[in-house]
């Protein structure tokens, strides 16, 4: 049986951030089709409480879990904890080691000293994301960067545009293996009710992380310009982005109708996803967005900007704003707000595009061709 590490997330299980989404949904089918997986979890970080009571004798549906030491420092704790796993890998018998994201690739170099076969996964070119500015953080991302593209076995990447950023400044062949997508579960509104008092078609809703390269910045001006008895509801939370989350409250502070929900998990997301009016994804750089992916998947109007990232995946099937543009985005929330006929038509054949375009089995399938070549 093919053995492999995973390398570079914060907990799995979890839905905290991108990586560890991906991981906690395709880390249990490469096991049922035969794969040996362990996770590297970080030790300062826990699971949430969806996931509470699912982690058993170290064992998430047959993904073994295992601890990489680091220390709980902002900037520093995925730094370390990617070493200490990679040196911990290096030591077992893995047939593979996988790496998710540009900043733990930094310790790439490690296991290729052992002689073991080493995959990267490029989720993003994370260097370019506002909250690293162009100090240390950054410049360490990057650097992890040129080690991916130097040493990695294998690449994986998640766009055209990020194939194309390697091969271009690295000459570097990589495999593009978009995110998957599952049918999710429909909710009616009942907790959101009770927590936030929000009822079906009654709000406009981002789930993200709170960062700046997410746009929810301008989600709020364009929000706060525009006329309309439909609540904003932003549910996510911070990301090493206290000092951006500050100011996004600042900006709504006196609007009673925007509602930060923190981060949501479990019932409480399914039911903001299933009764929104429309969803809004306003980043100004994504990888491949699973809300993206969610939103659609739920049969939801989405209105995002027009970033390729966005558009390549959602084709016609999103409303899209030039990005950046807080009046063309305060523009297209008005006139979706004043007429659903357009937002009903939007929601129309969504899922079924979606899910017909993107799915996890067939992810785990092309990530295990590249472990067996």
């Amino acid at each position: 049986m093919m053995k492999v590490a995973m390398i570079g997330h914060k907990v799995v299980p979890s839905r905290r951030g991108g990586i560890e989404n991906v991981l906690t949904t395709l880390c249990p089918i490469l096991v049922e089709m035969g794969i040996d997986v362990t996770c590297y979890n970080r030790s300062s970080d826990k699971v949430e409480n969806e996931y509470v009571g699912t982690v058993e004798n170290g064992m998430y549906k047959g993904v073994k879990i295992k601890n990489a030491w680091t220390l709980d420092v902002r900037g520093f704790a995925a730094m370390i904890a990617s070493f200490t796993a990679a040196i911990s890998a290096s030591f077992r018998n893995y047939d593979v080691i996988h790496f998710h994201a540009e900043g733990p690739c930094a310790a790439l170099w490690i296991p290729k000293l052992f002689g073991k076969k080493c995959i990267a996964t490029v989720h993003g070119l994370d260097w370019q994301r506002e909250k690293w500015g162009k100090g240390f953080a950054s410049k360490y991302i990057k650097f992890g960067e040129k080690i991916l593209a130097k040493y990695a076995d294998e690449v994986i990447v998640l766009s055209q545009s990020a194939y194309d950023y390697f091969k271009e400044t690295y000459g570097r062949e990589t495999t593009i293996i978009h995110n998957g997508n599952g049918k999710p579960e429909k909710k009616e509104a009942e907790l959101i009710t009770e927590k936030y008092g929000l009822t079906k078609d009654g709000y406009i809703s981002v789930v993200s992380r709170l960062t700046a390269e997410k746009g929810i910045h301008y989600l709020i001006d364009a929000y706060n310009s525009i006329e309309t008895d439909k609540k904003l509801v932003i549910a996510g939370d911070t990301s090493d982005t206290d000092d951006y989350v500050e100011m996004l409250k600042e900006k709504a502070k006196d609007n009673p109708n925007i509602i930060f929900t923190g981060f949501v998990s479990g019932d409480t997301l399914k039911e903001i996803y299933s009764n929104s009016y429309i969803n809004v994804l306003p980043s100004d750089l994504e990888g491949m967005s699973l809300c993206l992916l969610e939103a659609l998947a739920y049969g939801n109007a989405l209105l995002c900007s027009d970033i390729p990232e966005n558009i390549t995946v959602a084709e016609d099937k999103a409303i899209y704003f030039e990005k950046s543009n807080i009046e063309d985005l305060a523009d297209k929330l008005q006139s979706l707000c004043d007429d659903s006929s357009i937002v009903e038509s939007y929601r129309e054949g969504a899922s079924e595009f979606i899910l017909g375009k993107y799915s996890w089995q067939e992810v785990a399938e092309s990530t295990i061709k590249l472990y067996k070549k």
